[in-house]
């Protein structure tokens, strides 16, 4: 608990949150301290109360983020086997770049202090899409345990072309996001030759 009271979960949450909401509307440029305490509606101070700087509180609400991804992947996996393959991965990628991860990515490329911090635990890749890549793997090879991808496919490059062509489909749009069709025919083009389903 913090002096006031409020617990220190809460207040973390809550700056998480705002971090958020700034993040997609105004960018990685619009992310400062002084932004993430306005928005969260505290003090300038609760911010450095809790994080040692501000890099160090990126740090943590980005593999917060990441962390909330787990849900959607065991989604994912346990689909495998229903549905068909291309609906299942065109409704996983809408989901996850609908949401924060792509301006998390751009967030990451943004700060180079950023990128260092999270090198110490993350030492390959650009963090949410490797995890994503990841999710996307682990998905195609229950599908392959179930025949319906390919036995000889090579899940781990598929996951990541996937999250490279999704990432392309979604990034930096200031317009209509692309709609349902558009990431279904992407994958299809990625996943048909090794679908094996009717």
């Amino acid at each position: 608990m913090t002096p006031t009271g409020v617990a220190i979960r809460d207040v973390r949450e809550q700056l998480f949150d705002a971090a958020d909401r700034i993040l997609l509307r105004d960018g990685p440029s619009g992310l400062t301290s002084r932004a993430v305490t306005t928005e969260a509606g505290c003090a300038k101070g609760v911010l450095h109360r809790h994080f040692d700087d501000f890099d160090a509180f990126l740090a943590e609400f980005v593999l917060d983020r990441i962390h909330r991804m787990d849900p959607q992947a065991a989604a994912l996996r346990e689909s495998a086997g229903t549905g068909q393959v291309v609906d299942n991965l065109a409704q996983a990628l809408a989901a996850l770049f609908g949401s924060v991860a792509v301006a998390i990515v751009a967030l990451v490329t943004f700060r180079d202090e950023l990128r260092a911090r999270l090198r110490r635990t993350w030492p390959a890749g650009v963090p949410v899409l490797t995890d994503a890549a990841e999710m996307i793997a682990a998905y195609l090879a229950a599908e392959r345990r179930h025949g319906r991808i390919a036995a000889g496919a090579d899940v781990d490059t598929l996951g990541a072309m996937l999250i490279g062509s999704g990432h392309l489909l979604f990034a930096d749009r200031t317009g209509t996001p692309p709609d349902g069709s558009d990431v279904r025919r992407v994958v299809h083009a990625v996943v048909s030759g090794v679908v094996r389903e009717p």
